[in-house]
């Protein structure tokens, strides 16, 4: 049975629950909201399929792959698809080809109060839900087995997620059924925690004493394309805080995320998506209104023949696989080095203690802070 001796090499894919028959196998959130496998040892009949069926290792199923991937600057014919969408839309192009074919989009969505969970869509009206970034882990419960389902029907299916999650989704399904899966991941930096990002809501409601109605991670249409500020939209006004602040000290991300074994060229999906940053080596010109530009990774003939046959509803250039290289496609994001720490107070002391802390707002960010804010202060008056 499997047993979670280092949190760290667990990444919540739900493969293994899945995969039990006999149902033996839940997962349970731990402080920060990550889930992980807990086996009940009664319903237990030893199998090993749940050890089996793990693909968070280094030996990742790559027999489809490419020697090395395909590279494409893409941007969405439609400004109004890009402008909607984190980068240029390229998964939108892929997705309406997809689900104008009878098939179905699996991505992450909210539920509940802005909940981060994986979401089954038959409808471009459903799909948009799955647009833009969400910097929190999704919940996966009962996910694979609906993929299954679908592809059991003779469904075509595109799953689009980390690229922990369509490993494990890969592994799970099998080949017999993997030739009608689609398999999209992003270039990912980590994942925080559930629970963060929920009583970090709550918190902002209570001092804003008003009910949030929307949110968005990066906002695109505020900041441009380049900027990383969350917004959110309260039924009496809305603003910016810091939650992306702490993502980008890595402070709260899962410990799996500091060891993961995809920040490589050799993807376990059929096409990898991400943000075309270091665009300007390639052509300066094709983002110049600095709306977004996707990164099209094609990884194996399957993603290069999909799109192949969506390429003509987007504006795309070639380019060098070295010139796309990004720091989480050549090794993982180092964690903090007080992520324990911060673990610690947050369960010893709440959300409202870690984000004064640790975050932006606090005293000690703003004392390190001061001097290049008097910096700018002074540049300012210069140039007045």
């Amino acid at each position: 049975m499997i047993q979670i001796k280092d949190k760290a090499d667990c990444c919540g894919c739900t493969a293994c629950a899945s995969i039990c028959a006999h149902n033996a196998i839940t997962m349970q959130p731990d402080a920060l909201g990550f889930l992980y496998p807990v086996v009940d040892k009664d319903k237990c009949v030893d199998c090993g399929l749940c050890e089996k069926v793990c693909a968070f290792n280094d030996h990742y199923d790559t027999s489809l792959n490419f020697e090395k991937p395909i590279a494409y600057g893409a941007r969405h014919k439609d400004m109004r698809e890009i402008e909607t969408s984190r980068s240029g839309a390229a998964f939108i192009a892929i997705s309406d080809y997809v689900l104008e074919n009878g098939g179905v989009i699996y991505g992450a969505g909210y539920t509940d109060h802005f909940r981060v969970v994986h979401k089954r869509a038959t409808t471009k009206e459903e799909r948009d839900e799955f647009k833009g970034s969400k910097y929190v882990q999704s919940d996966m419960t009962g996910i694979f087995r609906l993929v299954k389902k679908d592809l059991c029907d003779g469904l075509t299916v595109l799953f689009s997620g980390t690229p922990c999650q369509t490993s494990g989704l890969n592994s799970y399904v099998g080949k017999r059924l993997r030739e009608n899966l689609f398999l999209v991941d992003i270039v990912c930096h980590g994942v925080p925690g559930p629970y963060l990002w929920r009583d970090y809501l709550a918190y902002l409601e209570k001092k804003q004493g008003s009910p949030i109605c929307w949110v968005n991670f990066r906002d695109k249409q505020k900041y441009g394309w380049a900027a990383h500020h969350e917004t959110f939209k309260f039924a009496n006004g809305g603003g910016k805080m810091s939650f992306t602040f702490l993502f980008y000290k890595h402070i709260m991300f899962r410990k799996s995320c500091g060891k993961c074994h995809f920040t490589n060229t050799k993807r376990p999906s059929d096409i990898t998506l991400a943000d075309f940053w270091g665009l300007q080596r390639t052509d300066p010109t094709f983002n110049a209104d600095n709306k977004g530009c996707s990164l099209v990774l094609l990884n194996t003939e399957k993603g290069k023949r999909l799109f192949e046959a969506v390429q003509d509803r987007m504006n795309v250039i070639p380019a060098k696989l070295e010139n796309c290289l990004q720091p989480n496609m050549i090794y993982p994001t180092v964690i903090y080095p007080k992520r324990d720490k911060f673990e610690k107070d947050y369960i010893r002391h709440g959300f409202k203690y870690i984000y004064f802390k640790y975050g932006e707002e606090g005293w000690r960010y703003k004392l390190r802070n001061f001097p290049n804010r008097v910096k700018q202060t002074i540049k300012k008056i210069i140039r007045k």
